[in-house]
């Protein structure tokens, strides 16, 4: 038998794929900035006015008999960031049954590069902090990628990306977001309540039906996403669980007449809200450390901090490079011809900035030691700063290449909405293009023989 053809690695991307990218890449680019502004006021507030940001961040509210009197620091990462996870659900299940996870051997590429972009990060904490003597307990804190940041890194450098790398990078991060979620519920439950937590699963059995019934209204919806986060916190699991669980279970399959899916119209909905309102609220909430002189010292002196900044700027790169590496390597696929493996190596070190998810595990790995939760984030800060120096270096070595690519995908001559490069097989885009082609080739000739006329007429008299 004839071997089977070798698949091409970040190769062009489906014209669907490349439409819902764009519009999911400005909304994150746009929630990226507002992040990176939301963490420099928190800085600068908690630097300047460290009482007042104290105090505002543990301010208390909300009905103490449901066990939810928490402070605002509280409700901003176990409340709004439950609804970054319920777009990072959708997001998911869009990958898993219309986007790249779809195919399984498309989607052992994007799995493999996470795993090992996640394990090898773990590796270099744990090694710092056996060898220096430190707590494994933070293990977890260098494993995520926070994408809005990255995102908003590739927008202030000013690199246009070609559609494959950003496609990789979304798909990386949404697999990401699932090994996160998963290592939060995991390793940072400590008791469970199970009376609530039935009723938080009895909540997401109505949740389930009533989709699948094709009951609509937000009046019956809200509500009742409410209570199972409201369950789910009580039973001790982490609270964004809930919004992940209720993610995956919107259909984000077309219908015949849809242009839509339920899952794409509430995604479309509800990310500009989590990306402009819930995460940078989060941020500013959390990210707001004290970074004395000292302090910085620390971070690169404790194994702790020395291993959160090590796992994110090493760790990272050095895993999803070399878990792409290996997914190449022991399976029918080549590189994109148009790429390099630069290229792969500095969107793997982009991936190093870690941010929301980063600071959220390590508020749970240190519960109740706010000196070291403050020295981590301090840590997470300077690790995904540093990452996203060294990536934007990286970039801009090949930026002049990367603009070719992308406006190569982008040309639409034919002006009919859909790139070029999508229709090259279509007989009717080359009708069309003989057409413009002929056109531009009669205006030509028409301004040939008016510069003609004009030379043969005779000097006019002084």
């Amino acid at each position: 038998a004839p071997p089977s053809p070798r698949r091409t690695l970040l190769g062009r991307i489906s014209l669907p794929e490349r439409n819902y990218l764009a519009e999911a890449l400005r909304t994150e680019t746009v929630g990226g900035m507002i992040l990176l502004v939301a963490a420099i006021v928190a800085l600068v507030w908690a630097n300047t006015f460290g009482s007042s940001y104290t105090s505002v961040s543990d301010f208390h509210f909300g009905p103490e008999s449901l066990g939810l009197n928490l402070s605002v620091a509280h409700w901003a990462a176990d409340g709004l960031l439950a609804i970054f996870f319920f777009v990072a659900g959708v997001e998911l299940k869009r990958e898993l049954v219309a986007g790249e996870l779809r195919d399984p051997r498309a989607a052992a590429l994007p799995v493999v590069a996470a795993l090992c972009g996640m394990a090898v990060p773990a590796v270099v904490y744990t090694l710092v902090n056996v060898v220096g003597g430190g707590s494994t307990g933070g293990w977890a804190v260098p494993t995520a990628t926070d994408i809005a940041f990255a995102l908003a890194v590739l927008a202030v450098i000013g690199t246009s990306l070609p559609n494959a790398l950003r496609a990789f990078l979304l798909t990386l991060a949404v697999v990401d977001d699932l090994f996160a979620i998963l290592i939060i519920a995991v390793f940072f439950t400590e008791q469970i309540n199970f009376m609530a937590l039935l009723g938080a699963f009895i909540g997401l059995a109505v949740f389930y039906l009533l989709l699948r019934r094709n009951v609509r209204g937000w009046y019956i919806y809200i509500p009742l996403a409410l209570v199972v986060w409201g369950l789910m916190y009580n039973s001790g699991i982490h609270a964004t669980i809930a919004g992940v669980a209720m993610g995956l279970m919107l259909r984000c399959t077309r219908r015949e007449g849809e242009n839509h899916s339920p899952g794409e119209h509430i995604e479309h909905l509800i990310r500009p809200l989590s990306a402009g309102l819930a995460v940078p609220l989060f941020a500013l909430f959390s990210a707001g450390v004290s970074l004395s002189g000292d302090a910085l010292a620390d971070v690169f002196t404790r194994p702790e901090t020395l291993g959160v900044v090590l796992g994110l700027v090493v760790g990272k790169t050095v895993g999803i490079f070399g878990g792409t590496w290996l997914a190449t390597r022991f399976t029918k696929a080549e590189l994109n011809k148009e790429l390099a493996w630069a290229d792969v190596f500095a969107v793997a070190s982009l991936a190093g900035i870690g941010f929301t998810v980063s600071l959220l595990i390590g508020e749970l790995a240190f519960a109740g030691d706010e000196v070291t939760i403050n020295e981590i984030k301090a840590a997470v800060l300077i690790g995904s700063l540093t990452a996203a120096v060294f990536s934007g270096v990286l970039l801009k070595l090949r930026v002049r290449r990367h603009r070719e690519l992308h406006e190569a995908e982008e040309l639409d001559e034919d002006q009919d909405g859909v790139p070029d490069i999508y229709e090259q097989g279509d007989p009717a885009y080359h009708l069309r293009m003989a057409a413009i082609h002929e056109k531009k080739a009669a205006e030509h000739r028409r301004l040939a023989q008016l510069a003609g006329a004009a030379s043969n007429e005779p000097d006019s008299p002084a």
